[in-house]
């Protein structure tokens, strides 16, 4: 059952505890609206230029290991993890032709072993971290706080999208 409500999770710090909430009601909405789904739906495209659903589950998986890459490591993705996550990363073209024919349980594992990682690595950190000001190359001011933000508003923003593809889905099958 989904919880409505934010609280901080325990085994975290008070803020971080609440991110953690924040960041598990986000994927429980998000794996209820692909429940069910199979490999034909999930490489259901739109249009000719349109992502897939299973292209937006590897995206929003790829954009969370990314900023585990950037918080936890301090570091970019390398060149080995680029090759891995372009294709989900960029979406498009690239995606489209490499993405598909895969069953939930490949999307729903992806999603679940990144996650794991992610909760894992929140428990050994405190509050402070979390508005620590960090500044890229580019001379751009963030903190780890905006950037789970951002991992929660893309998937959010993505699941919008699958919505909309599983109702053109569901038009097309009547």
């Amino acid at each position: 059952m989904i919880n409505y409500r934010i609280k901080s999770v325990g085994g975290y710090s008070e803020r971080i505890g609440e991110l953690v909430s924040m960041l598990e009601h986000t994927r429980a909405v998000t794996l209820k609206e692909i429940k069910g789904l199979t490999q034909k739906d999930l490489d259901y495209p739109t249009d000719e230029g349109s992502n897939s659903i299973g292209a937006l589950l590897m995206h929003i998986a790829s954009i969370e290991f990314v900023h585990q890459v950037i918080t936890f490591e301090e570091r970019d993705i390398n060149k080995v993890e680029f090759l891995k996550w372009q294709a989900a990363l960029e979406l498009g073209q690239q995606a489209r032709h490499t993405i598909k024919l895969n069953q939930l349980d490949f999307y729903l594992n992806e999603l679940a072993l990144i996650r794991e990682r992610t909760l894992s690595q929140l428990k050994s950190y405190n509050d402070d971290w979390l508005f620590e000001e960090r500044q890229w190359d580019n001379g751009v001011k963030h903190n780890c706080y905006y950037l789970w933000f951002h991992v929660l508003e893309d998937e959010i923003s993505h699941r919008g999208q699958i919505r909309i593809i599983k109702r053109r889905l569901l038009q097309n099958n009547q």
